[in-house]
């Protein structure tokens, strides 16, 4: 059975009368996250959209408009049916936020997880145009042990994994749900190893490392042509938990998807390398290191070489 394409939400201002537009965005803030309240001094001539769709587990936000304050209320916890940590990354301009007795003044391309379990609130001064990242509870506590240590803290988006973390988030748009470019687990885990690595949650493998992590090598250059392959799969090949697996690889800074794109791209290089592939074309080499999209390997390798296969291909000729 085919995977259901995901279908993006919107809601925006322009729809309501000028004068309705703030508590129609409220609503629409409602029925999009959870229930907060918000005001802006730009009430007269409020505007904003709300962007959503989903990813695996999570669900991308993008929230664009004026000035406002947004406060999530030991109201709206109590009545709250659903649970989630958001992770949000604002790009344009500075914000502030609070939540546990914790207050941040965020730089853009800096990150703040909230857990909706807590009040918080956020000031956007002149716009709000935000990343927003639903994250299940379940989700995020395989990543991080402790994430409430996390919550309303400033995490540097400048440098290190934090940059790292910011790019990838702020390239989690909603339109990338509607044609991944790799598989979606692939970005689901690649998005959890980012954060626990940004947050210290995983800063050394377990007490057999050392083993595991050669364990994990191998079976990822054993499985790497297979298309669409996960960490889960590979861990559940290895008669281990997930959380283990990301744990080995990031004792090393890597990440599975990191790996895996290694040894793809290892792969294919030594076939375009040898003389005895030249009959095979590219795209069946994509195909034999797990890359069924032509235009995807082409990507790939030209990310990591400067050069199409074919144009490595014909270098190595000349040379």
């Amino acid at each position: 059975m085919p995977t259901p394409v995901a279908a993006l939400q919107r809601w925006t201002t322009d729809t309501a009368p000028a004068g309705e537009r703030l508590d129609y965005w409220v609503s629409a803030v409602c029925e999009g996250f959870l229930e907060m309240e918000v005001t802006s001094p730009a009430h007269a001539n409020f505007a904003a959209e709300l962007v959503s769709a989903p990813l695996g587990p999570l669900q991308l936000n993008r929230v664009r408009g004026c000035s406002q304050d947004v406060y999530r209320t030991a109201r709206a916890v109590a009545r709250s049916r659903q649970d989630f940590f958001y992770l949000l990354c604002k790009s344009d301009a500075p914000w502030s936020a609070s939540q546990a007795q914790r207050n941040a003044r965020l730089l853009p391309g800096d990150l703040l997880l909230v857990d909706s379990r807590e009040c918080y609130e956020f000031h956007f001064g002149t716009t709000c145009d935000t990343v927003s990242i639903e994250l299940p509870t379940a989700w995020v506590e395989t990543w991080l042990p402790e994430p409430a240590a996390f919550c309303g803290r400033r995490l540097d988006g400048q440098q290190g994994f934090g940059a790292a973390l910011s790019g990838f988030a702020r390239a989690l748009q909603p339109e990338v749900a509607l044609g991944p470019p790799v598989p979606a687990a692939l970005l689901t885990d690649q998005l959890g190893a980012l954060l626990a690595l940004n947050c210290g949650g995983v800063t050394q493998g377990p007490p057999e490392g050392t083993q595991l992590r050669a364990r994990i090598e191998s079976a990822v250059l054993e499985r790497h042509a297979e298309p669409g392959l996960t960490a889960a799969a590979v861990a559940a090949g290895l008669g281990i938990g997930e959380r283990s697996l990301h744990r080995a690889l990031a004792g090393q800074a890597a990440t599975f998807a990191q790996r895996l794109a290694a040894v793809r791209f290892d792969n294919a290089r030594r076939m375009l390398r040898d003389r005895r592939f030249d009959n095979v074309t590219v795209t069946e080499i994509g195909r034999r290191v797990g890359l069924l999209d032509a235009s995807h390997f082409v990507r790939v390798f030209r990310q990591r070489s400067g050069q199409t296969p074919a144009a490595w291909r014909r270098a190595r000729a000349r040379g």
